[in-house]
């Protein structure tokens, strides 16, 4: 693609998160926090919201790298469950074999206090929250629920677009919504910490050229509304067009064609940074 000719050793942009890219923005940065320390002080479940590609992926990935060694993980990246699957999935990833579908929770919690007693802290972490379904928020709920007179024996890490949030103000689900002790939303990302952004993976990613101008990232701040995806996308393209030509650096065509190409980007009306107009 265009890694020699613009001196990279890895994809500067590319969609699949990469932990190696990681900058710790204030957004993502807070939202690790929190959860490290609502985990620390023991808390039931802990939600963490945004909208799409404002970097929960990466923010639950960072969590996962760096998690202490007595935390014992339980992650469960398909939220599609129905509840009997949900409790199959938790008995599954604690290593429970359990032949009676009446008492896989029973089989779970003496799990749970078996790995208490050894010093492990069990975290469940649930990407794409949004997507459960009422019976397994309540799964969750009565998980939530199991405890010993000094702590919770399990911690419930939620990630979810803002739908969640909307499902969760429902009558029904007020049980639920009570369990939950600490909230992290996601902002999209300032002009500033985008052009930090776009600098960063850059650099991470070998090179050392200068390939988009000041004008070119403030453009890209504006076309993307500061969604870091809507940035790789974006940059990514401009790279490949600009790359098409064998050019060093990116042209405002080329930025101004990616903009066009990537869906729910602003699009700019003229080929210049100085005078784009915005539709």
């Amino acid at each position: 693609m265009y890694l020699e000719q613009f001196g990279f050793s890895q994809l500067p942009f590319h969609l699949t998160p990469n932990t190696e890219l990681f900058l710790g923005l204030e957004p993502h940065y807070e939202a690790i926090q929190m959860v490290n320390s609502a985990l620390s002080m023991g808390e039931g479940v802990i939600k963490v919201t945004g909208e799409v590609g404002t970097g929960k992926t990466m923010v639950c990935r960072m969590l996962v790298n760096h998690f202490e060694p007595h935390i014992q993980l339980v992650y469960l990246p398909n939220p599609a469950l129905s509840g009997d699957e949900l409790r199959q999935a938790v008995a599954t990833e604690l290593s429970v074999e359990s032949v009676s579908p009446t008492k896989i929770v029973d089989d779970i919690q003496c799990r749970l206090i078996e790995l208490t007693k050894i010093g492990k802290q069990v975290v469940v972490l649930v990407d794409e929250a949004q997507a459960l379904s009422d019976e397994a928020l309540e799964v969750l709920r009565l998980f939530g629920n199991l405890e010993t007179e000094q702590q919770k024996l399990m911690q419930i890490v939620l990630f979810g677009q803002p739908e969640l949030d909307v499902r969760l103000e429902q009558y029904h689900l007020r049980q639920f919504r009570q369990r939950i002790t600490f909230n992290a939303k996601l902002r999209a990302l300032s002009l500033d910490e985008t052009v930090a952004y776009i600098d960063s993976r850059i650099a991470k990613a070998g090179s050392n050229q200068d390939v988009f101008t000041l004008a070119q990232k403030k453009s890209v701040w504006k076309a993307s509304h500061g969604i870091p995806r809507l940035v790789n996308q974006i940059c990514h393209k401009s790279l490949v067009f600009a790359s098409s030509q064998n050019l060093s650096k990116v042209g405002n065509t080329h930025l101004h064609a990616a903009m066009h190409d990537t869906f729910d980007a602003c699009k700019p009306k003229y080929k210049s940074p100085i005078l784009w107009g915005w539709s």
